[in-house]
């Protein structure tokens, strides 16, 4: 029996619609498994290299005399077109994203007019590029002109931007024109002027999550590509023919009628001939390749999220309530990360550039997190022991209150 698989012609490059045809018509139903085992094996020996791949863009990163990590950045761009994986870090930034803030003065007394100055485009740029670190490592980050407007108008950057990672050598603090360029000749951006514009975010050899999450996510893109290899030779039913004719030329009309065909209800084929329509019984393979990609999506959102139910179906609601607890000190880590950053590195220079910021510290408003029946469970027991201002509730609900009633119209289930 001829080997099916030695003619696809190259690991990267898919076989062409007649390629595909041609390996149909070779494949009978009794060489299906074998087809699908020598598939799974293609599958491991392009994983393989391409962990390869990936072990030895490690290796360039790590040089402590020269690193590059020009290769593991291309892993990584690739790395975040992944569906499964993008969803898992949308759902982890997004969460620290909605948090309120607030700037307030030594005695925790918040400054409206200063928590202005950060509710604005700049800063959610500023901490989705803060974010961004988590997972692709070390982050140079570069402040905008300073815009001063004037009557009415808001103190604040003219944008942020990412310092392009390629360009950046953090082991040794330098910027370089040309990616790949010896750092030596870069230009240093923990010293002078530049110091005062950028914002560094990470340690100097972080290498960010998306290094654990490049294994998984290779075999993950390989098992899918060989999947649809298989659906495209095994997913239509085969169309055999057999003609009587010992012609050559008889036999390559209908070689050509069968391979022109395409989608198409019918064909025009010489006289004698016959055609047999065999449907495929590969319905194994979807165990096979399914189980396989769940997996990696699997091991992907435990690197990701440190659990896999707040992405993933679960089997228990004591179980969801587990892995939703993990969730909430993943994401309040890295709450507490973007705090440090804000505090330690952005409201210094903001001070520096004139910004009205001086003896403030950024906090997160956890209030605003609660549930609307926590909030309203808090509300409830403050009331029974201390005087709250109307202004409150006028200020958070939008309700205009006047004055209390002698006695009380709504039950205490109100708040239940």
């Amino acid at each position: 029996m001829p080997n099916i698989i030695t003619d696809i012609r190259d690991w990267f490059s898919r076989p062409t619609r007649a390629e595909i045809l041609t390996l149909a018509r070779k494949a009978s139903s009794k060489q299906g498994l074998r087809i699908t085992a020598q598939l799974l094996q293609q599958t491991d020996t392009l994983t393989k290299k391409d962990i390869a791949d990936w072990r030895a863009a490690h290796q360039v990163a790590l040089d402590y005399d020269n690193p590059n990590r020009l290769r593991l950045y291309d892993i990584y761009a690739d790395c975040e077109l992944d569906a499964h994986l993008s969803g898992c870090i949308a759902q982890r930034k997004g969460k620290v994203m909605q948090k309120d803030f607030r700037l307030v003065d030594k005695n925790g007394k918040e400054d409206v007019a200063a928590t202005e100055l950060l509710q604005q485009e700049w800063f959610a740029d500023f901490m989705d590029y803060v974010l961004d670190s988590a997972y692709w490592g070390h982050s140079l980050i570069q402040l905008g002109d300073v815009i001063r407007p004037g009557d009415g108008g808001v103190m604040r950057f003219d944008g942020v931007e990412l310092v392009p990672r390629k360009h950046v050598v953090p082991e040794y603090g330098r910027v370089v024109i040309n990616p790949g360029d010896d750092w030596r000749s870069g230009i240093p951006y923990r010293d002078g002027d530049f110091a005062n514009w950028c914002v560094e975010v990470g340690k100097p050899r972080n290498l960010g999550l998306l290094l654990k999450c490049a294994c998984s996510y290779i075999s993950k893109k390989n098992m899918l590509a060989f999947w649809d290899m298989f659906g495209e030779i095994f997913g239509q039913p085969m169309r055999i023919a057999t003609t009587n004719s010992p012609d050559d030329s008889e036999r390559a009309r209908v070689e050509s009628a069968l391979e022109n065909m395409g989608a198409a209800f019918w064909g025009l084929f010489p006289e004698g001939t016959n055609i047999e329509i065999k449907e495929s019984s590969r319905g194994d393979a979807y165990n096979v390749f399914d189980r396989r990609v769940d997996r990696c999506n699997s091991e992907l959102s435990k690197v990701l999220l440190n659990q896999t139910m707040t992405i993933d179906s679960g089997s228990s609601l004591s179980q969801s309530e587990v892995h939703l607890e993990i969730f909430e000190r993943t994401t309040e880590a890295d709450a507490t990360m973007a705090g440090y950053v804000v505090n330690g590195r952005l409201l210094p220079l903001m001070v520096m550039h004139g910004f009205p910021v001086k003896g403030l510290r950024f906090v997160w408003n956890n209030a605003a997190s609660y549930t609307p029946a926590e909030q309203r469970e808090i509300e409830r027991l403050l009331l029974e022991y201390y005087e709250i201002p109307a202004d409150y509730f006028t200020d958070k609900y939008g309700v205009a209150i006047d004055k209390p009633r002698e006695a009380k119209t709504q039950p205490d289930r109100f708040f239940d």
